[in-house]
Protein backbone atom coordinates (compact mmCIF):
# COMPACT_ATOMS: atom_id res chain seq x y z
CA UNK A 1 0.00 0.00 0.00
CA UNK A 2 3.02 2.27 -0.31
CA UNK A 3 3.02 5.10 2.21
CA UNK A 4 -0.70 4.92 2.96
CA UNK A 5 -1.78 5.09 6.59
CA UNK A 6 -4.96 4.03 8.38
CA UNK A 7 -6.07 7.68 8.45
CA UNK A 8 -5.95 7.69 4.63
CA UNK A 9 -8.32 4.72 4.56
CA UNK A 10 -10.78 6.65 6.75
CA UNK A 11 -10.57 9.71 4.51
CA UNK A 12 -11.37 7.60 1.46
CA UNK A 13 -14.24 5.84 3.23
CA UNK A 14 -15.82 9.20 4.06
CA UNK A 15 -15.57 10.19 0.41
CA UNK A 16 -17.22 6.91 -0.61
CA UNK A 17 -20.23 7.15 1.73
CA UNK A 18 -22.46 9.30 -0.55
CA UNK A 19 -22.03 6.74 -3.34
CA UNK A 20 -22.96 3.89 -1.00
CA UNK A 21 -26.10 5.71 0.17
CA UNK A 22 -27.15 6.37 -3.40
CA UNK A 23 -26.64 2.75 -4.43
CA UNK A 24 -28.17 1.05 -1.37
CA UNK A 25 -31.43 0.35 -3.17
CA UNK A 26 -29.58 -1.15 -6.16
CA UNK A 27 -27.57 -3.38 -3.84
CA UNK A 28 -30.81 -4.79 -2.46
CA UNK A 29 -32.28 -5.26 -5.91
CA UNK A 30 -29.23 -7.08 -7.25
CA UNK A 31 -28.71 -9.09 -4.02
CA UNK A 32 -24.97 -8.41 -4.24
CA UNK A 33 -22.45 -5.70 -3.56
CA UNK A 34 -21.19 -4.53 -6.94
CA UNK A 35 -17.72 -5.55 -8.06
CA UNK A 36 -17.04 -1.84 -8.50
CA UNK A 37 -17.60 -1.09 -4.80
CA UNK A 38 -15.56 -4.12 -3.72
CA UNK A 39 -12.83 -2.83 -6.01
CA UNK A 40 -12.96 0.62 -4.44
CA UNK A 41 -12.78 -0.82 -0.92
CA UNK A 42 -9.82 -2.91 -2.05
CA UNK A 43 -8.07 0.04 -3.65
CA UNK A 44 -8.35 2.24 -0.57
CA UNK A 45 -6.92 -0.54 1.60
CA UNK A 46 -9.94 -1.39 3.73
CA UNK A 47 -9.46 -5.15 3.39
CA UNK A 48 -5.84 -4.82 4.52
CA UNK A 49 -6.62 -3.20 7.86
CA UNK A 50 -6.30 -6.47 9.81
CA UNK A 51 -3.85 -8.08 7.38
CA UNK A 52 -0.31 -8.86 8.61
CA UNK A 53 2.45 -6.45 7.68
CA UNK A 54 4.38 -9.43 6.31
CA UNK A 55 1.84 -9.48 3.48
CA UNK A 56 1.36 -5.74 3.00
CA UNK A 57 -1.28 -5.14 5.64
CA UNK A 58 -1.72 -2.40 8.23
CA UNK A 59 -2.08 -4.58 11.36
CA UNK A 60 -4.47 -1.84 12.46
CA UNK A 61 -5.97 -1.36 15.89
CA UNK A 62 -9.21 -3.42 15.83
CA UNK A 63 -11.09 -0.42 17.23
CA UNK A 64 -10.17 1.46 14.06
CA UNK A 65 -11.30 -1.46 11.96
CA UNK A 66 -14.70 -1.61 13.62
CA UNK A 67 -15.06 2.17 13.35
CA UNK A 68 -14.48 1.87 9.59
CA UNK A 69 -17.11 -0.89 9.39
CA UNK A 70 -19.54 1.22 11.40
CA UNK A 71 -19.09 4.11 8.99
CA UNK A 72 -19.69 1.94 5.90
CA UNK A 73 -22.80 0.36 7.41
CA UNK A 74 -24.24 3.79 8.23
CA UNK A 75 -24.55 4.33 4.47
CA UNK A 76 -25.56 0.83 3.35
CA UNK A 77 -26.22 -2.02 5.75
CA UNK A 78 -25.39 -4.79 3.28
CA UNK A 79 -22.15 -3.13 2.21
CA UNK A 80 -21.07 -2.66 5.82
CA UNK A 81 -21.93 -6.27 6.64
CA UNK A 82 -19.98 -7.76 3.73
CA UNK A 83 -17.02 -5.44 4.32
CA UNK A 84 -16.92 -6.41 7.99
CA UNK A 85 -17.15 -10.16 7.48
CA UNK A 86 -14.78 -10.38 4.53
CA UNK A 87 -12.39 -7.85 6.05
CA UNK A 88 -11.91 -9.79 9.28
CA UNK A 89 -10.68 -12.96 7.58
CA UNK A 90 -7.09 -11.70 7.17
CA UNK A 91 -6.97 -11.67 10.97
CA UNK A 92 -7.71 -15.37 11.21
CA UNK A 93 -5.60 -16.28 8.20
CA UNK A 94 -2.69 -14.70 10.08
CA UNK A 95 -3.02 -17.55 12.61
CA UNK A 96 -2.69 -20.25 9.94
CA UNK A 97 0.51 -21.96 8.90
CA UNK A 98 2.63 -19.41 6.97
CA UNK A 99 2.38 -21.70 3.93
CA UNK A 100 -1.40 -21.14 3.86
CA UNK A 101 -0.89 -17.39 4.04
CA UNK A 102 1.54 -17.68 1.13
CA UNK A 103 -1.01 -19.74 -0.81
CA UNK A 104 -3.58 -16.93 -0.51
CA UNK A 105 -1.47 -13.78 -0.63
CA UNK A 106 1.73 -14.92 -2.31
CA UNK A 107 0.75 -13.74 -5.80
CA UNK A 108 -1.95 -11.21 -4.92
CA UNK A 109 -2.03 -9.51 -1.54
CA UNK A 110 -5.54 -8.24 -2.26
CA UNK A 111 -7.04 -11.74 -2.50
CA UNK A 112 -10.30 -11.94 -0.55
CA UNK A 113 -11.67 -14.79 1.57
CA UNK A 114 -15.28 -15.50 2.56
CA UNK A 115 -16.44 -17.89 5.28
CA UNK A 116 -19.08 -20.19 6.75
CA UNK A 117 -17.91 -21.43 10.14
CA UNK A 118 -20.62 -23.86 11.20
CA UNK A 119 -19.11 -27.37 11.40
CA UNK A 120 -21.20 -28.71 8.52
CA UNK A 121 -18.32 -30.46 6.76
CA UNK A 122 -16.91 -33.96 7.25
CA UNK A 123 -13.17 -34.45 6.97
CA UNK A 124 -11.52 -37.87 6.63
CA UNK A 125 -7.81 -37.91 7.55
CA UNK A 126 -5.40 -38.92 4.82
CA UNK A 127 -1.66 -38.66 4.28
CA UNK A 128 -0.76 -34.98 4.55
CA UNK A 129 -4.31 -33.69 4.96
CA UNK A 130 -8.01 -34.50 4.68
CA UNK A 131 -10.64 -35.46 2.14
CA UNK A 132 -13.41 -32.98 2.77
CA UNK A 133 -17.10 -32.56 1.85
CA UNK A 134 -20.07 -30.50 2.98
CA UNK A 135 -22.58 -27.73 2.38
CA UNK A 136 -22.53 -24.44 4.27
CA UNK A 137 -25.05 -21.61 4.36
CA UNK A 138 -24.65 -17.85 4.75
CA UNK A 139 -21.24 -17.15 3.15
CA UNK A 140 -21.54 -13.38 2.85
CA UNK A 141 -19.66 -11.78 -0.04
CA UNK A 142 -18.65 -15.18 -1.42
CA UNK A 143 -19.04 -14.02 -5.04
CA UNK A 144 -16.08 -11.65 -4.54
CA UNK A 145 -13.74 -14.15 -2.85
CA UNK A 146 -11.17 -16.56 -4.27
CA UNK A 147 -10.97 -18.67 -1.10
CA UNK A 148 -13.33 -19.69 1.69
CA UNK A 149 -12.90 -20.60 5.36
CA UNK A 150 -15.37 -23.31 6.38
CA UNK A 151 -15.89 -25.37 9.51
CA UNK A 152 -15.74 -29.14 9.60
CA UNK A 153 -15.55 -32.12 11.91
CA UNK A 154 -12.67 -34.53 11.50
CA UNK A 155 -14.07 -38.05 11.84
CA UNK A 156 -12.48 -41.42 12.56
CA UNK A 157 -13.08 -44.74 10.82
CA UNK A 158 -16.37 -45.10 12.70
CA UNK A 159 -17.48 -41.66 11.48
CA UNK A 160 -17.21 -40.29 15.01
CA UNK A 161 -15.97 -36.68 15.44
CA UNK A 162 -12.44 -36.38 16.83
CA UNK A 163 -11.66 -32.72 16.07
CA UNK A 164 -13.26 -29.46 14.93
CA UNK A 165 -11.15 -27.54 12.42
CA UNK A 166 -11.39 -24.59 10.07
CA UNK A 167 -10.54 -25.46 6.48
CA UNK A 168 -9.14 -23.04 3.90
CA UNK A 169 -10.33 -23.98 0.41
CA UNK A 170 -9.68 -22.32 -2.99
CA UNK A 171 -12.57 -21.35 -5.27
CA UNK A 172 -11.66 -24.04 -7.82
CA UNK A 173 -12.62 -26.66 -5.21
CA UNK A 174 -16.11 -25.42 -4.34
CA UNK A 175 -19.25 -24.09 -5.95
CA UNK A 176 -21.63 -21.35 -4.86
CA UNK A 177 -25.37 -22.05 -4.88
CA UNK A 178 -27.46 -18.89 -5.27
CA UNK A 179 -30.10 -19.29 -2.54
CA UNK A 180 -30.04 -15.88 -0.82
CA UNK A 181 -33.63 -14.56 -0.97
CA UNK A 182 -34.36 -12.74 2.30
CA UNK A 183 -36.25 -9.89 3.91
CA UNK A 184 -33.14 -8.16 5.22
CA UNK A 185 -29.45 -7.86 4.35
CA UNK A 186 -30.61 -8.78 0.87
CA UNK A 187 -27.51 -7.32 -0.75
CA UNK A 188 -24.96 -9.47 1.08
CA UNK A 189 -25.04 -12.39 -1.36
CA UNK A 190 -24.81 -14.79 1.59
CA UNK A 191 -25.11 -17.91 -0.54
CA UNK A 192 -24.30 -21.58 0.04
CA UNK A 193 -20.86 -23.14 -0.36
CA UNK A 194 -20.74 -26.75 -1.59
CA UNK A 195 -17.62 -28.94 -1.47
CA UNK A 196 -17.58 -32.48 -2.87
CA UNK A 197 -14.73 -34.71 -1.67
CA UNK A 198 -11.73 -32.45 -2.22
CA UNK A 199 -8.30 -32.84 -0.67
CA UNK A 200 -7.25 -30.13 1.79
CA UNK A 201 -3.59 -30.23 2.87
CA UNK A 202 -2.98 -30.12 6.58
CA UNK A 203 -1.31 -26.69 6.46
CA UNK A 204 -4.58 -25.19 5.22
CA UNK A 205 -6.44 -26.26 8.35
CA UNK A 206 -6.47 -24.91 11.88
CA UNK A 207 -7.88 -26.63 14.95
CA UNK A 208 -10.62 -24.58 16.56
CA UNK A 209 -9.10 -25.42 19.94
CA UNK A 210 -5.94 -23.58 18.87
CA UNK A 211 -8.03 -20.65 17.71
CA UNK A 212 -9.77 -20.41 21.08
CA UNK A 213 -6.40 -20.55 22.86
CA UNK A 214 -5.22 -17.63 20.69
CA UNK A 215 -2.38 -19.77 19.42
CA UNK A 216 -1.58 -20.83 15.90
CA UNK A 217 1.45 -21.58 13.74
CA UNK A 218 1.08 -18.23 11.98
CA UNK A 219 2.02 -16.39 15.15
CA UNK A 220 5.61 -17.45 14.52
CA UNK A 221 5.75 -14.69 11.89
CA UNK A 222 2.80 -12.51 12.95
CA UNK A 223 3.73 -11.43 16.45
CA UNK A 224 1.62 -8.26 16.79
CA UNK A 225 -0.70 -8.05 19.84
CA UNK A 226 -3.62 -7.92 17.39
CA UNK A 227 -3.18 -11.64 16.75
CA UNK A 228 -3.33 -12.53 20.43
CA UNK A 229 -6.94 -11.38 20.81
CA UNK A 230 -9.64 -14.04 21.29
CA UNK A 231 -11.60 -15.26 18.29
CA UNK A 232 -14.80 -14.97 20.34
CA UNK A 233 -14.33 -11.21 20.68
CA UNK A 234 -12.96 -10.42 17.23
CA UNK A 235 -15.58 -12.31 15.25
CA UNK A 236 -18.61 -11.49 17.37
CA UNK A 237 -17.81 -7.78 17.22
CA UNK A 238 -17.46 -8.16 13.45
CA UNK A 239 -21.20 -8.88 13.44
CA UNK A 240 -22.19 -6.19 15.94
CA UNK A 241 -20.21 -3.26 14.48
CA UNK A 242 -22.24 -3.05 11.25
CA UNK A 243 -25.50 -3.21 13.20
CA UNK A 244 -24.41 -0.19 15.24
CA UNK A 245 -23.57 1.47 11.92
CA UNK A 246 -27.10 0.73 10.72
CA UNK A 247 -28.38 2.43 13.86
CA UNK A 248 -26.28 5.48 12.97
CA UNK A 249 -27.77 5.48 9.49
CA UNK A 250 -31.29 5.17 10.87
CA UNK A 251 -30.70 8.02 13.29
CA UNK A 252 -29.39 10.31 10.55
CA UNK A 253 -32.22 9.42 8.17
CA UNK A 254 -34.80 9.84 10.91
CA UNK A 255 -33.68 13.32 11.95
CA UNK A 256 -33.65 14.43 8.32
CA UNK A 257 -37.05 12.83 7.73
CA UNK A 258 -38.67 14.54 10.73
CA UNK A 259 -37.49 18.05 9.91
CA UNK A 260 -40.48 20.00 8.65
CA UNK A 261 -42.80 16.96 8.68
CA UNK A 262 -46.38 17.71 9.80
CA UNK A 263 -48.94 15.40 11.37
CA UNK A 264 -51.78 14.14 9.19
CA UNK A 265 -54.41 15.24 11.72
CA UNK A 266 -52.75 18.44 12.96
CA UNK A 267 -50.90 21.46 11.58
CA UNK A 268 -48.18 20.92 14.20
CA UNK A 269 -44.71 19.96 13.06
CA UNK A 270 -43.86 16.46 14.23
CA UNK A 271 -40.37 17.63 15.10
CA UNK A 272 -42.03 19.55 17.96
CA UNK A 273 -43.58 16.38 19.39
CA UNK A 274 -42.04 15.92 22.83
CA UNK A 275 -42.59 12.16 22.81
CA UNK A 276 -40.68 11.89 19.55
CA UNK A 277 -37.92 14.10 20.94
CA UNK A 278 -37.63 11.84 23.97
CA UNK A 279 -37.45 8.76 21.73
CA UNK A 280 -34.69 10.46 19.75
CA UNK A 281 -32.73 11.11 22.93
CA UNK A 282 -33.13 7.52 24.12
CA UNK A 283 -31.96 6.13 20.80
CA UNK A 284 -28.93 8.43 20.71
CA UNK A 285 -28.02 7.28 24.22
CA UNK A 286 -28.32 3.59 23.36
CA UNK A 287 -26.23 3.91 20.20
CA UNK A 288 -23.48 5.72 22.09
CA UNK A 289 -23.51 3.26 24.99
CA UNK A 290 -23.41 0.24 22.72
CA UNK A 291 -20.24 1.53 21.07
CA UNK A 292 -18.61 2.56 24.34
CA UNK A 293 -18.98 -0.99 25.66
CA UNK A 294 -17.16 -2.46 22.70
CA UNK A 295 -14.34 0.09 22.75
CA UNK A 296 -13.80 -0.28 26.50
CA UNK A 297 -13.49 -4.05 26.35
CA UNK A 298 -11.11 -4.01 23.40
CA UNK A 299 -8.96 -1.45 25.18
CA UNK A 300 -8.69 -3.79 28.16
CA UNK A 301 -7.95 -6.83 26.00
CA UNK A 302 -5.28 -4.96 24.05
CA UNK A 303 -3.54 -4.06 27.32
CA UNK A 304 -3.20 -7.77 28.09
CA UNK A 305 -2.18 -8.58 24.50
CA UNK A 306 0.55 -5.91 24.50
CA UNK A 307 1.87 -7.38 27.76
CA UNK A 308 1.72 -10.85 26.17
CA UNK A 309 -0.49 -12.03 29.03
CA UNK A 310 -3.40 -14.39 28.43
CA UNK A 311 -6.68 -12.49 28.49
CA UNK A 312 -8.63 -13.69 31.55
CA UNK A 313 -11.87 -15.59 31.14
CA UNK A 314 -13.70 -12.93 33.17
CA UNK A 315 -12.89 -10.32 30.51
CA UNK A 316 -13.72 -12.70 27.68
CA UNK A 317 -17.19 -13.45 29.01
CA UNK A 318 -17.77 -9.77 29.76
CA UNK A 319 -16.83 -8.94 26.18
CA UNK A 320 -19.38 -11.43 24.85
CA UNK A 321 -21.98 -10.15 27.32
CA UNK A 322 -21.47 -6.61 26.11
CA UNK A 323 -21.34 -7.61 22.44
CA UNK A 324 -24.80 -9.20 22.48
CA UNK A 325 -26.06 -6.32 24.65
CA UNK A 326 -24.67 -3.79 22.18
CA UNK A 327 -26.49 -5.50 19.34
CA UNK A 328 -29.70 -5.45 21.36
CA UNK A 329 -29.37 -1.76 22.22
CA UNK A 330 -28.61 -0.78 18.62
CA UNK A 331 -31.59 -2.73 17.28
CA UNK A 332 -33.75 -1.28 20.05
CA UNK A 333 -32.70 2.23 19.04
CA UNK A 334 -33.67 1.48 15.43
CA UNK A 335 -37.02 0.04 16.51
CA UNK A 336 -37.79 3.13 18.56
CA UNK A 337 -37.07 5.45 15.65
CA UNK A 338 -38.96 3.25 13.22
CA UNK A 339 -42.00 3.32 15.52
CA UNK A 340 -42.00 7.13 15.35
CA UNK A 341 -41.57 7.30 11.58
CA UNK A 342 -45.24 6.85 10.76
CA UNK A 343 -46.50 5.60 7.44
CA UNK A 344 -43.87 7.60 5.59
CA UNK A 345 -41.14 5.44 7.07
CA UNK A 346 -42.61 2.40 5.32
CA UNK A 347 -41.97 3.72 1.84
CA UNK A 348 -39.50 1.57 -0.06
CA UNK A 349 -37.60 4.67 -1.16
CA UNK A 350 -36.74 5.64 2.42
CA UNK A 351 -33.60 4.23 4.08
CA UNK A 352 -35.31 3.90 7.48
CA UNK A 353 -37.24 0.77 6.57
CA UNK A 354 -34.17 -0.75 4.89
CA UNK A 355 -31.99 -0.23 7.95
CA UNK A 356 -34.79 -1.64 10.10
CA UNK A 357 -34.97 -4.82 8.01
CA UNK A 358 -31.19 -5.16 7.71
CA UNK A 359 -30.61 -4.75 11.45
CA UNK A 360 -33.18 -7.39 12.35
CA UNK A 361 -31.66 -9.75 9.80
CA UNK A 362 -28.24 -9.13 11.37
CA UNK A 363 -29.59 -9.72 14.85
CA UNK A 364 -30.75 -13.17 13.75
CA UNK A 365 -27.10 -14.26 13.39
CA UNK A 366 -26.31 -16.96 15.94
CA UNK A 367 -23.53 -14.80 17.45
CA UNK A 368 -26.20 -12.35 18.56
CA UNK A 369 -28.26 -14.88 20.51
CA UNK A 370 -27.97 -13.36 23.99
CA UNK A 371 -28.79 -16.39 26.11
CA UNK A 372 -25.53 -18.33 26.15
CA UNK A 373 -23.22 -15.31 26.63
CA UNK A 374 -25.35 -14.01 29.49
CA UNK A 375 -25.41 -17.42 31.18
CA UNK A 376 -21.64 -17.73 30.79
CA UNK A 377 -21.12 -14.35 32.40
CA UNK A 378 -23.42 -15.32 35.27
CA UNK A 379 -21.56 -18.59 35.80
CA UNK A 380 -18.25 -16.77 35.81
CA UNK A 381 -19.46 -14.24 38.38
CA UNK A 382 -20.60 -17.09 40.62
CA UNK A 383 -17.24 -18.81 40.44
CA UNK A 384 -18.46 -21.73 38.36
CA UNK A 385 -16.38 -23.41 35.67
CA UNK A 386 -16.67 -22.12 32.13
CA UNK A 387 -16.52 -24.71 29.36
CA UNK A 388 -17.39 -23.06 26.11
CA UNK A 389 -15.72 -22.95 22.71
CA UNK A 390 -16.52 -19.25 22.31
CA UNK A 391 -14.35 -17.94 25.13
Amino acid sequence: MGDRQVVDVFDDIRALLPVLRERAGQVEEHRQISADVIGQLTDIGFFRLLQPRAFGGFEADPRDYYAAVRSLASACGSTGWVASVVGVHPWQLALFDPRAQQDVWGENRDTLVSSAYAPMGRAIPSDGGFFFSGRWSFSSGSAHADWVLVGGLVVDDADEPIDFRTFLVPARDYRIDDVWHTVGLRGTGSNDIVIDDVFVPDHRTLSFASTVRCSGPGQAINTAPLYRLPFSAVFSTTITAPIIGMADGTYSAFTTFQTGRTAAVSPLRLSDDQFMQAALAQSARDIELSWMQLERNFSEMLDFAHADVRIPVSLRVKTRRDQVSATGMAVGAIDRLFDHSGGGGLRTDTPIQRFWRDAHAGRAHVINDPHQPLVLFGRSELGQDIHDAWV
